[in-house]
């Protein structure tokens, strides 16, 4: 057990096992916030019925231990990474045409998704089911005092604003790098890495990750576009 925690493939297993709950989570979000383009009604039923309900709680806390897990292991393998190169890293080589330019920025497409979910967090999970927990049954929303439970009224408020619509699609940018990458690399990762699986586990890993950011990404155009029309 301990060679999966000291070793370079259990700790890269562990960030493919995080890794893959946390995309699954974020099409379950994706699917969950379309539903506030059909109807926003719909949309607030949904994020009544979660709350803070027992079990929404619970997978709260295992997302934020999966997140924490995930993001521990990225700096630990990074900081190992560049330990091993040493002085080599500062020499100029050339970069082999199998390399995507995704894995060589990894690192830093991972901490501008980091920072867009703090983001997010501060915004969304902060004022709605924590704010439930906390036994707050109104919160501040601009000049609005609005339920915790109005998810709309917050994808409507804050994706008015035309800067957080540009942050939220250009951490959308990042997302699909992130995911496009670590879906192929965590089934390479598990032995999916001949030569007739991997193409096709990139391919599908960019029709999965474009589905994923353009779900998402739609309802904020979506919502700015109504916004700028309710004005006119």
């Amino acid at each position: 057990m301990n060679n999966v925690f000291t070793s370079s493939i259990g700790k890269k297993l562990i960030m493919s096992i995080t890794g893959a709950c946390l995309v699954l989570f974020l099409l379950f979000h994706m699917a969950m916030n379309l539903v506030a383009i059909i109807k926003p009604e719909w949309y607030d039923s949904v994020c009544a019925f979660l709350g803070v309900n027992w079990y929404a709680v619970i997978a709260t806390l295992v997302l934020a231990g999966g997140f924490g897990l995930h993001i521990l292991f990225a700096l630990i393998l990074t900081l190992y990474n560049r330990k091993a190169r040493g002085s080599n890293r500062y020499s100029t080589t050339a970069v082999p045409k199998q390399v995507s330019w995704a894995s060589q920025n990894m690192f830093v497409i991972g901490l501008i998704v980091a920072l867009g979910l703090l983001l997010h967090f501060s915004q969304f999970w902060y004022k709605m089911q924590f704010a439930e927990l906390m036994g707050n049954h109104e919160v501040t929303l601009g000049e609005a005092t609005v339920s915790p439970t109005s998810g709309s009224a917050f994808i409507a408020y804050y994706f008015s604003n035309i800067l957080f619509v540009v942050v939220y699609l250009v951490w959308l940018a990042a997302l699909w790098f992130h995911i496009s990458h670590g879906f192929w690399s965590a089934l390479q990762t598990t032995g999916w890495n001949n030569e007739i699986w991997l193409p096709r586990l990139k391919f599908a890993a960019k029709i999965f990750a474009t589905l994923i950011c353009l779900g998402f990404a739609a309802v904020i155009v979506t919502f700015y576009v109504k916004s700028l029309l309710d004005c006119c």
